[in-house]
């Protein structure tokens, strides 16, 4: 009996100790799956981030590509619409290697020494600004820019401006302007003046009313490529009839194109006129 009891007691150990084995592997493995869970999802999720983070450069590189194809096709673009605006602003803007080579091209053209050019009476067309044929000996128009200006060497000229023209048609001169012409139509009597080697007849008259004190209004014309003076002593074009305005005259000779073009000598003889009929009241006759 005794033995009976012992051994049966050792098997209720046994079992006991089993039941605790089994409990044990059971709490065991309700530890070890959650960690082995989230161990597998921590493996599984550095491969969707590193699938996630290469699908984003992907997607960089795709629009990189995508960015540097616009702008390829946008550069001869922006290029062309620069060179169009260089263009349209030629009027406005200098080109100074176009420049200097177009005043090398002139000075060869016209033959010019020390910024002098004469008419060897051969022209029988309009130039390119719509200047008539210069009379034979008669001085050529030398392009505004073409001609350097030199300082260092001073000669003397002879200046004068008049609107005696006016005088004879008062009754057609714009009212409250009687005042600005004098008695004797003369603004500015004649009187040498000094200028520099390669002025123009336009430099000279912008000078000496600056000088004194003289009201002078101009402006550039690209189509004659020339200044044209609009007014003196606040007398303008068209001031005294529509076929009025001012006119320049070197040593008798009214040139058929711009001041800015005529290229002084020394000596020469400028009178500047106001003209009430489109200069036929100064002597001046045009080709029909």
């Amino acid at each position: 009996m005794v033995l009976l009891f012992k051994k049966e007691n050792k098997v209720r150990r046994m079992k006991s100790r089993e039941k605790k084995i089994l409990v044990l592997l059971f709490i065991a493995l309700l530890f070890i799956m959650p960690v082995t869970g989230c161990g597998t999802t921590k493996l599984d999720n550095p491969n969707q981030k590193q699938e996630k983070s290469d699908d984003w450069m992907e997607e960089e590189k795709k629009e990189e590509t995508k960015e540097t194809e616009e702008t390829e096709k946008e550069t001869p673009a922006s290029e062309e619409e620069e060179y169009l605006d260089v263009e349209s602003a030629e009027d406005e803007t200098v080109d100074y290697s176009k420049y200097e080579e177009k005043k090398e091209t002139q000075k060869q053209q016209n033959g010019a020494v020390g910024g002098v050019t004469y008419s060897d009476g051969t022209d029988k067309e309009e130039d390119q600004y719509h200047t008539q044929p210069v009379p034979e000996g008669q001085q050529k128009p030398v392009e505004p820019g073409t001609v350097d200006i030199d300082k260092d060497k001073e000669y003397t000229c002879y200046l004068s401006v008049s609107c005696s023209t006016i005088l004879d048609n008062m009754e057609n001169l714009t009212e409250g302007k009687e005042s600005l012409v004098p008695k004797d139509g003369v603004i500015y009597s004649e009187r040498e003046v000094t200028f520099y080697e390669g002025e123009s007849v336009f430099d000279v008259l912008q000078r000496e009313m600056k000088n004194n004190r003289i009201h002078m209004e101009s402006s550039f014309t690209p189509k004659y490529n020339s200044a044209y003076v609009e007014g003196i002593n606040n007398l303008y074009e068209f001031d005294c009839g529509r076929w009025s305005g001012w006119m320049y005259e070197v040593n008798g000779w009214y040139p058929n194109y711009g001041c800015s073009r005529y290229i002084v000598q020394p000596g020469d003889v400028i009178k500047w006129n106001y003209t009430c009929d489109l200069g036929r009241d100064l002597g001046q006759t045009w080709p029909e």
